[in-house]
């Protein structure tokens, strides 16, 4: 055992290549829910937008803590964090869900 915790084997012998393989194994045989690994989309996404007009969306954690005549310029800050440019947000826009809850809101900016 002591051989195994320090990796006392030599380079190419039997042992070493047993525990390699065991090591490559349960990397990647292992599932992600086991360390709740899951792949997360990024908190900002651009859509598609109009002649000279951005479109984004915001998830409400970025959001929702603040007071709503805070949330303007705090989506500011994120945009030019985000995408390097001096884009303007016209618009914040919350969109609810049939609970009337805030799933994430849609930021209107111009270039």
């Amino acid at each position: 055992m002591k051989k195994f915790l320090f990796w006392e084997y030599r380079r190419g012998s039997l042992q070493y290549d047993v525990m390699v393989a065991l090591i490559l194994a349960f990397i990647f045989l292992s599932p992600r829910a086991l360390f709740r690994d899951q792949p997360r989309a990024s908190n900002i996404a651009m859509l598609p937008g109009e002649h000279g007009k951005l479109q984004f969306w915001l998830e409400p954690e970025l959001l929702t803590s603040l007071p709503a005549g805070q949330r303007l310029e705090r989506a500011n800050q994120l945009l030019r964090h985000r995408t390097g440019k001096s884009s303007q947000v016209t618009r914040l826009e919350p969109i609810f869900d049939s609970e009337q809850e805030i799933k994430g809101f849609m930021a209107y900016a111009t270039e």
